[in-house]
């Protein structure tokens, strides 16, 4: 396998919305917050169900590589149940190994309600289920040991045990790539997350919002700057003004595409780490696989979802 992701195995359950909507419930716009089952329940209840569909960020970009011809692995908590079914089935009909024994949890499969106002931005409301207890013991050491790249999601450190699991895997793995995931993410793990891309991760993938906030950044200089010092490669994805690398003093840059279609911008980071990774595990140049990137997140923001 070249490479094997960990992440949130969760269902998303994808709903169109108005900004009322968002307000009334006290969600900010383009941002995930953690929800309880009740609370997940509430949200919904209003609601009409436009798609259900296996995601989580990684898993995403594990289905992307897969459909990009990558041999891959994902592992992932799910119960044994009907979600947790959904869920595994969904992963094996994209040819992606699932790297996980399901068993009976007293906790349900992790389900992301994806809400979606009328200006394309997506809103998650995350109940993290038995997703968000993945331990070190749902490791498997031997699959990350045969793979090229692990990548991680942070997303997974909203919890407790899950930090053990990275921590076993991170120990384990030939080379790290991470995504930053979330602004509220990194707002509430900027220290641990700091130090990871400072000496854990091999390669940072993060919008210019997440990388700024997590060096406290005054400019997009200051990020750059960052960048350089650390000597890793950083991959940052800034909307309509496309994407960039840094690695020791080269930075190269690549435009966004014009004139889409946009109807969802959900999945739009997880299938550009992806196309990326593609081209990186490939032997791609950096160049090149920033526009993998950027193609394939081009292609997920004119459909509903995060799967291709």
């Amino acid at each position: 396998m070249k490479i094997i992701g960990i992440g949130n195995a969760i269902v998303d359950v994808i709903c169109k919305v108005d900004d009322t909507f968002l307000t009334n419930n006290k969600l900010t716009k383009s941002t995930m917050k953690l929800v309880d089952e009740n609370e997940f329940k509430s949200l919904l209840s209003s609601l009409k169900i436009e798609n259900t569909v296996s995601g989580g960020s990684v898993a995403n970009s594990i289905v992307g590589l897969s459909q990009l011809g990558t041999e891959v692995g994902f592992i992932g908590k799910v119960n044994d149940d009907e979600l947790g079914a959904k869920y595994e089935s969904g992963l094996k009909k994209e040819n992606v190994k699932f790297f996980y024994k399901k068993k009976k949890e007293t906790i349900p499969t992790g389900t992301c309600l994806i809400l979606v106002t009328p200006d394309s931005e997506r809103t998650m409301a995350t109940f993290l289920g038995t997703a968000g207890k993945i331990n070190d013991h749902d490791i498997d050491i031997n699959a990350i040991n045969k793979s090229e790249i692990l990548f991680l999601e942070g997303y997974l450190w909203d919890e407790g045990e899950p930090k053990k699991a990275f921590e076993k895997a991170i120990n384990n793995s030939n080379k790290v790539a991470m995504s930053l995931s979330d602004l509220f993410c990194v707002e509430r793990h900027k220290t641990h997350f700091l130090e990871l891309v400072k000496n854990k991760l091999d390669i940072t993938f993060a919008n210019e919002k997440e990388i700024m906030s997590l060096i406290k950044a005054n400019n997009f200089n200051d990020v750059i700057n960052f960048a350089k010092e650390i000597k890793k490669l950083v991959v940052i994805t800034r909307g309509e003004k496309g994407a960039l690398t840094v690695r020791g003093q080269d930075v190269i840059e690549c435009s966004a595409k014009k004139n889409l279609k946009i109807k969802d911008l959900t999945g739009a980071g997880d299938l550009f780490a992806g196309g990326f990774l593609h081209g990186y595990i490939n032997g791609k140049s950096i160049k090149e696989s920033l526009e993998i990137g950027t193609e394939m997140s081009s292609k997920i923001i004119q459909i509903i979802g995060a799967r291709l």
